[in-house]
């Protein structure tokens, strides 16, 4: 009776066992779903223009400047302006005790005194000449005289001229007194000058390169100064082509448009052209990878990622120069992840996203007809 028991046991859990594992046989394998490309960004090539710069310093200067140097020497007696302040053309400066003024004076009026002795007695020969009571020598003789008393006039009144406009010295141009120093009583003299004038439009900047950065420079290349928060765009006008003996480097000067506000002799900050390349096929820097010193970009095409060798030419911070490895058809990727590689299948994100709007408007259409 046991024994039939544990029979009747073994059969139920073997029976219970089948219905445990049969089924996991009998169940249909599941299918894994395939892995799906990744989704990448690409664009095409640009045409554009790259330009380096090279970073130096400079002197702020006037565009014009002059230096007032008098032509006489002698006692100031007259001082009309001071260091700051705004002259125009032709304008006094100051003026000078100058003895030599009155012996001009003097020299002009004993020229007018003969010069006018002169005429009279040529007026009286003409009417005589006329009448026939002279010879044509002795009119001709007259006539001479009066010609000379007028040339020792107009050089007695030149000399007297002269004197008098180097006794008041006035402006050369219009613009700013940097420096003036003379003061009444002053003693001053023709070899050294009394004041400073800055004029023009705009300022200038100079400063001095090595051989090698002149020779890249050129009159039109443009330039850009920075002092404090402020940036000014400039062109240099003049590269030397002399060193300079003190220095052994080639002066170069700029000009700068509306940098009025700097002070003149200011030390800046400014920055050349180095390099420059015009109208050339460009790519963003952060698209271009590099592996033992050979650089290369990743290209898309018809589903397919491919690693290509380019060469790069000249580049500044956020594109780089393309000289060749590709065409301005060639799709380059601007995304990267640990998937791509050569050879790698990929899905453009135009493309997915086009196929994403098809897709809805196709479930839009349906449901219009339902």
């Amino acid at each position: 009776m046991k024994k039939s028991a544990k029979i009747i046991t073994g059969i139920v859990v073997v029976g219970v066992l089948a219905l445990l594992i049969v089924p996991r046989f009998l169940k249909p394998a599941e299918t894994a779903d395939p892995a799906q490309p990744p989704v990448v960004q690409a664009e095409a090539p640009q045409t554009g223009s790259i330009t380096l710069y090279r970073e130096l310093t400079g002197t702020i200067q006037p565009s014009d400047m002059v230096s007032v140097i008098p032509k006489l020497a002698g006692e100031v007696t007259e001082v009309y302006v001071k260091t700051g302040d705004h002259v125009q053309e032709g304008q006094a400066l100051l003026k000078i005790d100058n003895r030599q003024l009155d012996s001009a004076r003097i020299s002009m009026e004993t020229a007018q005194v003969a010069l006018n002795d002169a005429q009279t007695n040529l007026a009286r020969m003409q009417a005589l000449y006329a009448s026939g009571d002279i010879s044509a020598q002795t009119y001709e003789q007259t006539a001479s005289a009066a010609q000379q008393a007028q040339l020792q006039y107009d050089a007695a009144k030149l000399n007297y001229d002269t004197q008098a406009e180097y006794t008041t010295i006035t402006a050369p141009i219009a613009g700013v007194i940097e420096s003036f120093s003379p003061e009444v009583h002053d003693m001053i003299s023709q070899t050294a000058p009394v004041c400073v004038i800055s004029g023009g439009e705009g300022m200038m900047v100079n400063f001095a390169v090595p051989e090698k950065i002149a020779s890249g420079l050129a009159a039109g290349d443009p330039l850009k100064v920075e002092k404090g928060d402020n940036e000014y765009d400039g062109t240099i006008t003049e590269v030397s082509t002399m060193v300079d003996a003190a220095t052994g480097l080639f002066n170069v000067k700029g000009t700068l448009p509306g940098a009025q506000d700097l002070a003149t002799g200011t030390t800046v900050k400014l920055s050349v052209v180095s390099d420059r390349a015009d109208n050339v096929m460009t790519l963003p820097v952060d698209t271009i990878y590099y592996e033992g010193g050979d650089s290369y970009v990743y290209t898309y095409e018809d589903g397919t990622i491919h690693k290509v060798p380019v060469e790069v030419g000249i580049y500044d911070s956020e594109k780089a120069q393309i000289l060749s490895g590709i065409d301005a058809g060639t799709l380059v990727l601007t995304t990267w992840n640990s998937e791509l590689y050569d050879g790698a299948p990929a899905t453009l994100e135009s493309e997915v996203a086009a196929g994403e709007t098809q897709t809805q408007q196709t479930e839009e259409t349906s449901a219009d007809e339902q």
